[in-house]
């Protein structure tokens, strides 16, 4: 197809050359020439290439040919792809809808266990700490057993010696007792008597037997009476000495020197006990005078017997308790 054109070509610019071949030099020709052989080559080069081009345009078809029973054959095979394609994916979601269940049922059981293990484990702290508290009351009671053990122990040593102070203290008072009474034997019990009250020896002295109506001065045989009775402390150094003067409920006679009533006459018949048993020997700071008026009768009526028994010296020895109130004190 391409020899045609080419020689009507070379033809007409021949035709051209020869027309003009009167002023047509040599050099023209020449150039002619050499085109031709250009153009002979050219053609050459055309017809190479063409066969080239056919070549491959017969490989070309042969791929064509291929490519398109490939695609025959991928249309086939995508067809039967779509199918299995189709099932898979109904196969994916039942599987997916499986899938969802167990998960679901995974999750609610973990959110059950999850709960149970947080409830078992608050129980668990709950019955831990309860544990704890038992064991730290139970130190704490067996500690306070063993010190409560460890005080009776000691209160009941404390005990112990306190009634062994006491037996002793009441020994003791009973025999100042014994001793004070035979020291005052001779005189009239319903003058002078001698007996123990709340762990103390009193020695009671009557008024007839002391002083005379509304006086402060104590007659010769009271006077005796309070010597013998400083004789028999005088070696009781652990004694106090508490003097008592009590009156009836009889106002004092006005007038009277130096008292303006029944304190004035308690107080100073006590204070010349005291001082009656001080010259006899006995140690004044053992002795405290007090006048208690009539405000202790030991007999309220109204009547001259009961009148007589209040008016009275009440000279109360008390046993010093300086290692008994130790004990109390540590307690």
């Amino acid at each position: 197809m391409l020899k045609q054109p080419f020689f009507r070509l070379a033809g007409v610019a021949l035709l051209s050359t020869c027309l003009l071949g009167s002023c047509t030099t040599t050099k023209k020709y020449n150039a002619l020439l050499a085109q031709k052989v250009k153009l002979e080559r050219d053609k050459a080069d055309c017809q190479s290439a063409l066969s080239k081009n056919r070549k491959e345009t017969a490989e070309l078809t042969k791929q064509v040919a291929d490519l398109t029973e490939y695609r025959s054959q991928l249309a086939a095979d995508t067809t039967l792809l779509g199918s299995t394609l189709r099932k898979t994916q109904a196969l994916y979601a039942d599987l997916s809808a499986t899938y969802d269940k167990l998960i679901k049922n995974h999750d609610r059981l973990m959110a059950n266990s999850a709960l149970e293990s947080s409830k078992l484990s608050k129980d668990l702290a709950r019955r831990d700490d309860e544990l704890n508290k038992l064991n730290e009351a139970l130190t704490k009671n067996r500690s306070q057993v063993d010190q409560l053990s460890n005080d009776l122990k000691a209160r009941e040593a404390r005990l112990n010696e306190l009634e062994r102070i006491l037996a002793e203290k009441d020994k003791a008072v009973n025999a100042l007792r014994a001793k004070v009474s035979n020291a005052l034997l001779g005189f009239n019990s319903k003058d002078l008597f001698v007996d123990v009250r709340n762990g103390k020896v009193y020695v009671s002295l009557s008024e007839q037997l002391l002083f005379k109506s509304g006086s402060t001065k104590v007659d010769a045989k009271g006077q005796d009476a309070l010597r013998k009775l400083a004789t028999a402390l005088k070696d009781q150094q652990d004694v106090n000495v508490l003097v008592e003067g009590h009156t009836d409920d009889v106002p004092v006679a006005r007038g009277t020197a130096g008292m303006q009533d029944n304190w004035d006459l308690s107080v100073l018949r006590a204070t010349e006990i005291t001082r009656i048993l001080t010259n006899a020997g006995l140690a004044g700071p053992k002795i405290t005078p007090s006048g208690r008026a009539q405000n202790v009768p030991l007999d309220p009526a109204k009547t001259a017997e009961a009148r007589q028994k209040n008016r009275r010296t009440e000279i109360i020895l008390t046993p010093k308790l300086d290692e008994l109130f130790q004990i109390l004190e540590a307690n």
